[in-house]
């Protein structure tokens, strides 16, 4: 995961920016092709990667470093127009290159932005799960290119069917100072998580149809993966469950049967169940048959605070 990381988010942007800075196309359409080639390219990474690390900013500074460079190649020279309109020899392998990473970046960049349709399901209103804190969106949205969740959808295999519920789920990091997710790469305390014990709240209005409490915060990143939702609170919000997972052991302040409004205390974001590291899941779902598993009923879509949230998006808690 680590050389992944490393590779995708600092290594290959790095590079793409030094091949403009210091091997620019030495004709018109080479050079065009190279800079909106390179461009379309960080804009898809942008959107499908998860940027919590090494930090959700990183993209932006990618941008303006290519904008900075993109002025100062063309600075360089008297004028693009008093370059060859076509590459000649080596010339054409920029282009091609270029041209490649367009077509890269122009498909799944349009494919992580569709990601922003609300999905072909009922989309349920909520209000916003956080009392405070900022979060960053891990896995969100409406195509499998920014949400995971969305491969239990295929009814074709089998050990999917148990979780089908939580298929357009919506999964949060915390943001600490400068946008970091955690003191540290990757510890193993979760506490060393920014979003670890921040408080949630009941996002709509019902009844308590599931609580549990009692399960360990695991180390990082450790995880159960048989108690999948670890810790959780299931609310039945009119027809729809939502489904809170992962909170932290004995923080959990309802139990089933209780009534809540929308804003009262349901506990704190956690590491239970199969989670490896801190952040709180959330989804919408029909309640489950009697006597099937808790989150196999009919995946809903979610709009929280309004909107349709998508990987990289962020949203503050409820008290600013």
């Amino acid at each position: 995961m680590t050389v992944t990381i490393l590779f995708f988010q600092i290594a290959l942007p790095l590079a793409l920016l030094g091949w403009i800075l210091l091997l620019p196309s030495g004709s018109a359409t080479g050079l065009l092709l190279q800079t909106a080639g390179v461009a379309a390219f960080l804009f898809a990474l942008a959107r499908i990667a998860q940027w919590a690390l090494p930090v959700w900013w990183l993209p932006w500074a990618y941008g303006a470093l290519w904008l900075a460079i993109a002025v100062a190649v063309l600075a360089l020279r008297p004028s693009i127009a008093g370059l060859p309109v076509w590459p000649t020899g080596l010339g054409w392998t920029s282009a091609v290159l270029g041209a490649a990473l367009m077509a890269t970046g122009g498909w799944f960049g349009a494919q992580a932005l569709s990601g922003r349709s609300p999905p072909p399901v009922e989309v349920v209103e909520i209000g916003n799960p956080f009392a405070r804190g900022q979060f960053l969106v891990a896995s969100g949205g409406s195509h499998p290119i920014v949400n995971a969740h969305m491969r239990t959808l295929d009814n074709s295999v089998e050990r999917f069917r148990p979780w089908r519920g939580q298929s357009y789920a919506v999964d949060f990091f915390g943001l600490g100072p400068w946008g970091l997710r955690a003191r540290g790469w990757r510890p193993a305390d979760p506490a060393a998580y920014a979003i670890f014990g921040a408080e949630l709240r009941a996002p709509c209005s019902g009844v308590v149809v599931a609580a549990e409490g009692h399960w360990p915060d695991y180390e990082v990143p450790d995880q159960d993966m048989v108690n999948r939702l670890g810790n959780h609170v299931i609310l039945r919000c009119g027809a729809a469950d939502i489904v809170l997972a992962h909170m932290r052991q004995g923080s959990i302040s309802v139990a089933p049967g209780d009534r809540v409004d929308i804003g009262n205390r349901l506990g704190e974001v956690g590491n239970s169940g199969a989670s490896t590291e801190p952040h709180l899941h959330i989804h919408a779902q029909r309640p489950a048959p009697d006597g099937a598993p808790p989150i196999s009923g009919e995946p809903l879509g979610l709009r929280i605070d309004g909107r349709i949230l998508v990987r990289g998006d962020r949203i503050n808690g409820a008290d600013g």
